[in-house]
């Protein structure tokens, strides 16, 4: 399946049904009155995030949502059908954005949240609403009150406790495959991973986390270079980033640099989110490189970097352990 993390689309609720004029006539009822009733409420368009969706791929070939009409007043005082209401079932995680891509109308960010987005329209009073002691034939009606319509952007951004950022081939892919069931493609050219991958990983029997890989940054993404940063959205929501640095290609703490510029500059609080620096591929160093290499990088960024090797799985397990002790501890501090 394709993935698509933002669609246009246009949606429009359903009108109001008409109110009636109708009089009673019956056999020896000399005197029936009027009885024209009320026409019934227009469909409403509602979004629900539902389970098993994770890309918006079904609204590029289905752009446009209108909700039915409420059915029309009757005779005999009767009340016009209501329309049944549009429920648009979009992926956890998606936003609502109005059509300047800007003003943010909804967040659905929890499993079964729902908005009503457009109102359906009220129906009409018929004739029987307007009936008074100086008014007892009134001849009018009116009609139903049309519905609300718009175009609007939505814009997925996935649920992941961690995210994976890092220059191409880091070796994000490969970690991901290493610590979860997912199987992303792996290569040794640059922007391999061209979307984003999400992968479930179970550190013991009990315990579990999501781990979102996006594409590599390099430096200028930010104004559109390499991918650009449109896909650190998902990774908006995560508890912590985990900050892979390719240690045999030298140069480390241009590495790290360069990608926290590239955060700094996206926004989002990005650069505000726990971090944990994993040096990689200690297979293709020497133990001198390595040392140095960690220690210019420590010395650099103030903090613990992690030595890995996610091709023989050296170290990866001590960095899981860390990231689900911080997830922990974010989830405690959400909870307080």
């Amino acid at each position: 399946m394709k993935f698509l993390d933002e669609a246009k689309i246009y949606v429009r609720s359903g009108d109001g049904g008409d109110g009636v004029i109708a009089f009673r006539r019956e056999k020896h009822l000399e005197f029936g009155g009027p009885d024209g009733g009320t026409g019934g409420r227009g469909g409403h368009v509602i979004f629900e995030a539902v389970d098993g969706l994770n890309t918006l791929i079904d609204f590029r070939y289905t752009q446009h949502f209108r909700a039915p009409k409420g059915g029309n007043g009757a005779g005999s005082d009767r009340t016009g059908a209501g329309a049944t209401d549009v429920v648009i079932k979009v992926p956890v995680g998606t936003q609502i954005m109005d059509d300047d891509r800007e003003t943010l109308l909804a967040d659905l960010d929890v499993l079964g949240k729902r908005i009503m987005l457009c109102r359906g329209g009220d129906g009409g009073f018929g004739n029987a609403h307007f009936k008074s002691a100086t008014n007892r034939a009134p001849r009018r009606a009116d009609k139903g009150w049309p519905g609300e319509e718009r175009w609007i952007w939505l814009r997925l951004k996935l649920i992941a406790d961690a995210g994976l950022v890092g220059l191409p081939n880091a070796g994000k892919s490969t970690f991901l495959s290493v610590v979860s069931a997912a199987r992303p493609k792996i290569a040794d050219y640059p922007f391999t991973t061209l979307h984003p991958q999400l992968g479930v990983v179970r550190p013991s029997g009990t315990e579990e986390f999501v781990l979102a890989d996006i594409p590599g940054l390099i430096e200028g993404a930010h104004e559109g270079a390499g991918l650009g940063t449109r896909f650190l959205g998902h990774v908006e929501r995560t508890a912590v980033l985990l900050h892979l640095i390719d240690g045999a290609a030298g140069n480390v703490v241009d590495a790290w640099r360069t990608i926290r510029a590239e955060l700094e500059g996206y926004g989002g609080g990005l650069v505000d989110k726990p971090e944990i620096l994993v040096l990689n591929k200690s297979d293709s160093m020497s133990p001198r490189e390595l040392s140095a290499r960690r220690s210019a990088l420590a010395r650099a960024s103030g903090q613990t970097v992690h030595v890995i090797s996610a091709i023989t799985t050296e170290g990866v397990a001590e960095v899981v352990r860390v990231m689900m002790d911080t997830i922990h501890q974010s989830r405690r501090d959400r909870a307080a």
